[in-house]
């Protein structure tokens, strides 16, 4: 519940000493939940600058609940091996940018939350309207920008760009799963540089967990109107796997001006209910990602057009 908050310095350092926690959790010795960094919670004008965080136990920078959210100027770093460590966590909030930053973590460098299951669609509260740019990001074991699993309330009006990411092993990643309910669209992700990628681009319909028994089997999430485009990426083993729901496709995916370089034995492209678009993709993608139908491009391109030019935060 704080207006006007300002962490700075020049370029100290924040440690979170988490060898100890990595430790308690890989031994599942802890009952609670790991301690985060920096945490924010339901507050307006919230700006984390020129600081170094460095071995956090679990999240580095998490404003959940918040607007208007500047990080800018921060280095991040924890061991690759650490577990579950993550970089910046905007969760059920608005107006986000981060902006010229270098993490390097364990698992996902910025990861966009908004609530899990039956408590994030009560509170339904989305994560929207975020700018995410001139980062460099590595991710040991996650993904260098992560869109659920916990995505109950909403997440959209998402704008990446100008992103380097490399020696990961999950490039870009969508997750969600049954029970989740919640959705994720008008995302775009432009001007990007992958390079040493286990995996560049994927979307997943089964993945994560519950928080309990309580949660709604029925509650399906929805993934639509997702545009990569001006992607570079080279040694990268798998170019996407999308598997959607068979009972909520992942529609609106749609790819333009991409090109990966993989080796010539490994299986470019993996889709299953989904429904896209592409145009001036290497590898060629699949099937599903090459529909004929004439709209999909104007469809493509003005959300880029709506979105992808308004989100100067």
């Amino acid at each position: 519940m704080l207006t006007d908050v300002v962490v700075t310095g020049d370029n100290g350092s924040i440690d979170g000493q988490g060898s100890v926690w990595w430790d308690w959790f890989e031994s599942r010795s802890l009952n609670y939940s790991r301690p985060h960094l920096v945490e924010f919670t339901s507050s307006d004008h919230v700006v984390v600058s020129n600081l170094t965080f460095l071995n956090a136990p679990a999240y580095n920078i998490h404003p959940v609940y918040c607007s208007n959210v500047l990080v800018q100027n921060i280095s991040v770093s924890a061991p690759g091996g650490s577990p579950y460590t993550i970089g910046i966590v905007p969760d059920s909030s608005n107006n986000v940018c981060i902006e010229d930053s270098l993490i390097k973590v364990g698992y996902d460098a910025i990861s966009l939350k908004s609530g899990w299951d039956e408590y994030g669609i009560a509170y339904d509260r989305p994560t929207k309207d975020v700018h995410i740019r001139r980062v460099y990001l590595q991710s040991s074991s996650g993904s260098a920008i992560a869109f659920g699993s916990e995505m109950s309330g909403g997440i959209s009006n998402v704008h990446v760009e100008q992103v380097r990411i490399h020696n990961s092993f999950s490039g870009i990643k969508f997750r969600t799963t049954k029970g989740r309910g919640g959705y994720i669209k008008r995302i775009i992700i432009s001007n990007a540089e992958l390079k040493n990628i286990n995996m560049a681009f994927g979307a997943s319909g089964d993945c994560g967990s519950h928080p309990d028994d309580s949660f709604d089997p029925n509650a399906i999430p929805i993934l639509d109107q997702i545009t990569l485009q001006n992607v570079i990426g080279s040694k990268i083993t798998v170019a996407g796997n999308f598997t959607g729901l068979a009972e909520s496709p992942f529609t609106s995916l749609c790819l333009s001006n991409v090109a990966l370089t993989i080796p010539s034995t490994s299986t470019s492209w993996t889709c299953s209910n989904v429904v896209g678009f592409s145009e001036s993709v290497s590898p060629e993608p699949c099937p599903e990602l090459k529909s004929s139908y004439a709209n999909f491009s104007s469809v493509c391109y003005s959300i880029l057009n709506s979105y992808g030019k308004s989100t100067d935060l």
